[in-house]
Parts: structure tokens; sequence; C-alpha cells
């Protein structure tokens, strides 16, 4: 039958394994640890454990928090000190009201501002930070961005500062294919592919390619750029990545054939793995446990499946993380 939820997967699993006309000595706890294995290792490396999508984050500023709701005087650009840290940041914002007090998008902070300390302005104006997370730092600050742990690995970052974008009639690009290519049908497009061989190369070598790190582990994506040139406040980056495919929002994965299969075997290996110390006892009926026998044949399964998820997987395409 069409296994559609986590527990239909596992019951079945336990039938394979000769339940209910056997006892499987396995504790609740244990299946779960089992099946959440049985799935990352899915997710991993078969091919449709993962799908490519494409995730944008917002270049945000930092936030200081003040008491003092006094929003109309400071302006953008002015220079904030913190009177015992002695902390700095640059406003690059309009202040935003908030119902416990004021907030203040800043760049460019250099120390750590301190809970109920009075910040000062290069215009004289004063404020008194919150008590509780006076100082939030943003995107632009940390140099990174963050992403879910769903996240198995990023490709490629999309250009966001190429030299040449076709957004008016004065760019290149608007006219050579005004000019150039009014009509396919009577232009050859081999110079037309030069031309934008020619534009690329131009590109890579004026502007090159975004270079970041990603870890998985870390969650966190780090552009290697310059960001006081590179990157505007509110702007998105867009990332190509690989997110692992979630069985709550995808039924079908619990269906899957293979780790159908999987799940039985890795169950198999912690039954016997339970039942090894009572190796030899006889039970009534003259039966006897041969714990290391199920362990061993459980084991060759799993070497099996994953040897053959490894040699007949479709190769991915390169990705950090």
């Amino acid at each position: 039958m069409a296994v559609a939820t986590k527990q239909q997967l596992i019951d079945y699993c336990l039938r394979a394994l000769g339940a209910p006309v056997l006892e499987i000595n396995i504790d609740v706890d244990q299946i779960e640890d089992r099946v959440d294995e049985a799935l990352e290792y899915w997710k991993q490396y078969h091919p449709e454990g993962v799908e490519k999508v494409y995730l944008k984050s917002m270049i945000t500023a930092s936030v200081i928090n003040i008491t003092t709701p006094n929003a109309n005087t400071w302006s953008i650009a002015e220079i904030v000190t913190g009177s015992t840290s002695g902390a700095k940041a640059e406003v690059v914002a309009e202040i935003n009201r908030v119902s416990s007090g004021t907030t203040i998008l800043v760049r460019n902070v250099t120390g750590t501002f301190l809970p109920g300390e009075t910040i000062t302005g290069t215009a004289g104006h004063s404020a008194v930070t919150a008590a509780l997370n006076p100082c939030v730092l943003g995107v632009y600050d940390n140099k990174y961005m963050t992403f879910p742990d769903a996240v198995y690995g990023i490709s490629r970052v999309i250009p966001f500062n190429q030299a040449s974008s076709s957004k008016n009639i004065f760019d290149l690009q608007y006219q050579l294919r005004l000019n150039d290519l009014y009509d396919l049908t009577s232009t050859s497009i081999i110079y037309y592919k030069t031309v934008m061989s020619h534009l690329s190369m131009l590109d890579l070598e004026l502007n090159g390619q975004t270079q970041f790190r990603f870890n998985r582990r870390q969650g966190k994506l780090f552009l290697d750029i310059n960001w006081a040139t590179n990157v505007t406040m509110g702007q998105y980056v867009v990332v190509e990545a690989y997110r692992a495919l979630d069985p709550a929002e995808y039924s079908k994965v619990f269906n899957e054939a293979w780790l159908k299969h999987y799940l039985t075997a890795l169950l198999k290996k912690q039954w016997a793995t339970n039942i090894k110390k009572f190796q030899g006892l006889q039970l009534p009926g003259g039966v006897t446990l041969d714990g290391n026998g199920l362990y061993d044949e459980a084991t060759k399964e799993i070497d099996d499946l994953e040897h053959e998820l490894m040699s007949k997987s479709a190769p991915l395409d390169f990705f950090l993380g």
C-alpha cells in the first residue's frame, strides 16, 4: 500500500521485520532516531532529496534601540557615539518610532553599545539606549546572511553589480539589440553571439565573480566583497541553492522504495543490537536468540543499499555547503 505519513512508514518497516507476528524489541525513541537518520541520509545523497531553488536575502542595517522618543533630532550620515562604551555608528535611515521607544538604523558599527548608556550625535543630540538589546547588528555589519538548516549548499550568487545591465537606451546591449537584431530572419546571430561573449569577458575582467563562503553547519553565507561600494541598504542578494525536501510538505518522500528498505535495515540493526546481549539464550520451545547473525545481516543490507544509492545517483552540480 502507499505510504503517506511518517507513522505509516514506521508501521510498514516493522511489518517487514515480522510484526505483529514477532515482537520487535525496539524502543519508540530508538525508532524515531533511526527514522531521522534514514531521512537525513536520503536527503544528503539521493538526487531527489534536494531541490534547486533561488533564495533572496536583504541587506539590512544595524539597529540601535533607544528609550528617548526624539525621532526627529537625528539626521542621515550623523555619527553617534556611546558615552561609556565609546562605540560608534553612522545613521543611514529615518528613525522608526515603536511602542517601547525609538529605533535608529545605522551602519559601520565599531565597538559594543552598552545597555542604558547615553549616546550622542555629532549634531549634539543625545538619547539613552534600551536596557535589553541596545544594538542589534544587521547583515551589513555582520558581513553575512543566514539561511535555514534545510539549505544544504549554495552553488552561486547571482551577480548584482554587472557593468552592463540593459536598463536604458544608452546601454550598449540595448543599442546592439535595437540596431543589429531588429529582424533575426535577416541578421546573422553569429555576430550577436561574438559581441555578447566579448561583453561577458569584459564584465568578468572588470567586475569578476562574487566570491562567497558557505558552510551548512553555520548556516551563514559570507560575501567577500567591498561592502561600502558594492551593496546598498535594502538591496536583495539572490542565490542559487539546494534545499532539502520537507517530508511534511511532500508526503511522497515516505513512499520512496529505497527509503523504506533502508529504514527497515536500520531498524533490523537496532533490533539486533538490543538482543545481542542475550546471545545464545534459549527461549521456551527451544528457540535460541542469534543477535550476532541478525546484526551481520542488517549491516550487509545497509552497506548494499548505500552502495546502490552512491552508484546509481545522478551527479549534482558543484556547490558549497
